[in-house]
């Protein structure tokens, strides 16, 4: 899949697309439904399939603090859409100037000059430029006058309901991992490069690798049975911690994973950690003497689960 990085870099040989605008945070099965779309269409008028998204997002951008937790972060979202066999992805920066465009500068700016596109596909919520002005009516009519086509996805129905981000966000927040993989069509996994952390959990018996979240709010917490992908060739069982460590007084969110019966170095690698099961929710201790004993038994009832 190629990667376009800002407007600037958008050239000739871009223009000339089949076009889906939108955040796909997740890229779950109803924007899996709408890359197929992109897809059959894109092949029919033997152009690119391109994918439109923005970064950060506008609900991150307007309120950081009060927009939804990501399910993935950007670099999960390139590798999720390239696995889903999209061409092209464009990725925009979100700020002041995209804020207060109009939908209809950004038809004339971004759809029409910018990617020359010939056909749009949207969701059937799609709103667009300033204020979210824009509306399907809106692109429609400007398709008219400008000469490209616009296609409405209906809704994708799985597992009795509306496939979206905030669904599988609520299963998540819930521990309802296997209902949140029935709509994600995948198992939930956070992916990040190992880094080094205090050294806490060496001492304590328990040496985790640690890993950046890269979002300002996670999808879930506390304490978790998990899968870690990508050490040895196979999923390997292992108990996270995902949160700021209340013992220790921690500020920064980070994910620890102390994966069972492994003893190689891990810092500097990609892992890909799978959500399988939620233990407990993340609390303060008195004592590091309690917590380890806590520990000990989220180990032990992680392995009943995994092995």
């Amino acid at each position: 899949m190629e990667l376009v990085r800002g407007l600037h870099n958008i050239s000739q040989k871009h223009r000339g697309c089949v076009l889906t605008v939108g955040n796909f945070d997740g890229v779950h099965l109803g924007h899996q439904h709408m890359i197929a779309a992109l897809k059959c269409r894109a092949a029919e008028a033997g152009c690119a399939a391109t994918v439109l998204v923005f970064e950060p997002s506008s609900k991150e951008f307007l309120d950081p603090d009060g927009a939804p937790p990501r399910l993935t972060r950007w670099r999960e979202k390139f590798v999720a859409l390239a696995a889903q066999g999209v061409d092209r992805l464009v990725t925009l920066r979100f700020d002041e100037r995209m804020r207060a465009m109009s939908p209809e500068q950004f038809v004339a700016d971004l759809i029409v000059a910018g990617l020359g596109t010939r056909h749009v596909v949207v969701g059937h919520d799609f709103r667009f430029g300033s204020q979210g002005l824009g509306t399907i009516e809106t692109l429609t009519a400007a398709g008219r006058r400008h000469g490209f086509e616009v296609e409405q996805i209906a809704p994708f129905i799985a597992d009795g309901v509306r496939v979206s981000s905030t669904a599988v966000r609520e299963r998540l927040a819930q521990g309802h991992f296997q209902g949140a993989a029935r709509l994600l069509g995948r198992p939930y996994r956070m992916t990040g490069r190992v880094v080094h952390g205090n050294k806490l959990g060496r001492t304590l018996g328990f040496p985790t690798a640690n890993l950046r979240l890269g979002r300002r709010h996670a999808p879930l917490a506390g304490i978790l049975a998990v899968r870690v992908h990508g050490i040895e060739g196979r999923a390997m069982p292992g108990v996270a911690s995902l949160g700021t460590r209340p013992t220790v007084n921690g500020v920064e969110p980070l994910l620890e994973v102390y994966v069972f019966d492994f003893s190689g170095e891990l810092y500097g690698r990609s892992i890909d950690v799978e959500f399988v099961a939620k233990l407990r929710d993340e609390i303060k201790f008195d004592s590091l003497d309690a917590l380890m004993l806590q520990m000990r038994d989220d180990a032990e009832r992680a392995r009943a689960l995994l092995l």
